[in-house]
C-alpha cells in the first residue's frame, strides 16, 4: 500500500492493511457545512477559533468535510445562533451558550454562571466531570449537540463611565454584560442589557449604557471601549473560566461518519487550546497599553464581591427548586468544582502567589 494510502487509512483509527478501499471511500464522503458564529471578524480569538477549528477539519480529511465560517449577522444575528442551528437553517454554530439563557437557564452552563468554575476546572467538568453528557443531554431538547471549542480564562469585570465603590452604586445601572450573570446584578437593582459585540460600543458611547463587559484587555481594546468608559474593574464573577462551544445541528451529527465526528471534536479542542494560549499571550501587553493611556484599573470591593457572591446562590437555589434540568448540571457542575478548589488551594495556589509576587520586579 503506498505511504499516502496508509496515512489516510491511520488517520481514521483504523489498520490500513484491513480497510478495503471501497469502504474508505464510504466513509470519507464529501461534505460542506456552514458554520455561523456570534462573534465579528475582527475579534481574531473568537472568529479566529471558529476559524481555525474549520481549517483543522478541511485538513485532517483531505478537504472531503469542508465548514465555511460566517461572522456575526452575515447569515443570522450574533444572538440567533442556536436558533440557527436547530431549526437548520446551518449546519453548526460557534458561540458562548449562556447567550440563551431566555429559552431555559440551564443554557448558562456550556459557559459559565457567576461564581462558577475557573478554566481548568471548567474544562476538567466538561471532560472528565460528566459535563458534557449532562449538557448534551439537555442540548438534545433544542435538536442541538454540543462541542467544547474555546475559553478565555477569567474576564474582566468591565468598564464603567463612573467608579462603582459601594453595593449602592450599582442601583439603576444601565450595564452591558452577557448571559445568565445579568440576573444576578438585577436582584442589587442593576439594569441589565445583553447586546452583540459589534453594538457595544455605539451603546456606550450614546450613553445608553453605562458600563460594559466583553472578555479581557486584547478584546476590548480592539472594541474601543476605554475611549468611552476609563474604569476598568476585575475580576468578571461571573466568567471566572467560560467556555465556547459548537453547536450542531443533531440530525446533522448523528448523520456524520463516526470518523468525521471525531475530527470535528478533536479540531474543537484544538480550537479550545490555541484560544487559550492567545489570549494569554496578547492580554498582558494589551493591558500595558491601555493603562499607558490613562485607563483606571479597579478591584470591585470586598463588599460588592460578597453581596454578588450572596445574590448568585439565592438566585440559583430559586431556579433550581423548580427546574429540574437547572438543578441537575448545577449540581453535577457544583460538586465537581468544589473538590477541584479543594485540591487547588493545597499546591497550586501557594505556587501561583509565590510567582506572582516575585514577577513584579
Amino acid at each position: 500500500m503506498k505511504r499516502r494510502q496508509f496515512i489516510k487509512a491511520a488517520g481514521l483509527g483504523v489498520a490500513a492493511s484491513a480497510v478495503a478501499a471501497p469502504a474508505i471511500a464510504q466513509s470519507t464522503p464529501t461534505i460542506k457545512w456552514r458554520m455561523t458564529t456570534s462573534w465579528p471578524k475582527s475579534l481574531d480569538t473568537l472568529f479566529g477559533g471558529a476559524e481555525l477549528m474549520a481549517k483543522a477539519v478541511g485538513e485532517a480529511t483531505d478537504g472531503k468535510f469542508q465548514i465555511q465560517v460566517f461572522a456575526g449577522g452575515e447569515i443570522v444575528p450574533g444572538l440567533q445562533v442556536v436558533d440557527a442551528v436547530q431549526n437548520g437553517t446551518v449546519e453548526c454554530g460557534h458561540t458562548a451558550s449562556y447567550y440563551y439563557f431566555g429559552k431555559d437557564p440551564t443554557f448558562a452552563f456550556g459557559t459559565s454562571v457567576a461564581f462558577g468554575p475557573n478554566q481548568r476546572l471548567n474544562q476538567s467538568w466538561w471532560t472528565q466531570g460528566g459535563g458534557k453528557e449532562v449538557l448534551n443531554e439537555f442540548y438534545k431538547k433544542y435538536n442541538a449537540h454540543a462541542l467544547l471549542s474555546g475559553n478565555t480564562g477569567a474576564q474582566m469585570g468591565g468598564w464603567f463611565r463612573k467608579e462603582i465603590n459601594s453595593v449602592d452604586d450599582l442601583k439603576g445601572l444601565k450595564f452591558r454584560i452577557g448571559g445568565f450573570a445579568g440576573k444576578v446584578l438585577q436582584k442589587l437593582g442593576v439594569v441589565p442589557q445583553q447586546i452583540a459585540g459589534g453594538d457595544i460600543y455605539p451603546a456606550l458611547e450614546k450613553g445608553t449604557l453605562d458600563a460594559c463587559e466583553w472578555v479581557g484587555p486584547y478584546d476590548d481594546e480592539k472594541l474601543g471601549f476605554y475611549k468611552v468608559a476609563p474604569n476598568y474593574y476585575y475580576p468578571g464573577w461571573w466568567e471566572g473560566g467560560p467556555m465556547l462551544l459548537t453547536f450542531v445541528n443533531l440530525d446533522k451529527w448523528n448523520a456524520l461518519p463516526k470518523a468525521y465526528q471525531s475530527v470535528l471534536e478533536q479540531a474543537g479542542h484544538y480550537a479550545n487550546t490555541w484560544m487559550i494560549a492567545k489570549y494569554d499571550e496578547a492580554n498582558p501587553a494589551a493591558l500595558r497599553r491601555l493603562l499607558a493611556g490613562g485607563t483606571k484599573l479597579r478591584g470591585f470591593s470586598p463588599a460588592i464581591m460578597e453581596a454578588c457572591f450572596k445574590a448568585a446562590k439565592e438566585l440559583h437555589g430559586e431556579i433550581a427548586a423548580t427546574n429540574a434540568s437547572f438543578k441537575k448540571v448545577y449540581d453535577s457542575m457544583t460538586n465537581f468544582t468544589n473538590n477541584g478548589y479543594q485540591w487547588f488551594q493545597v499546591a497550586e495556589l501557594g505556587y501561583d502567589s509565590f510567582m506572582a509576587r516575585h514577577s513584579r520586579g
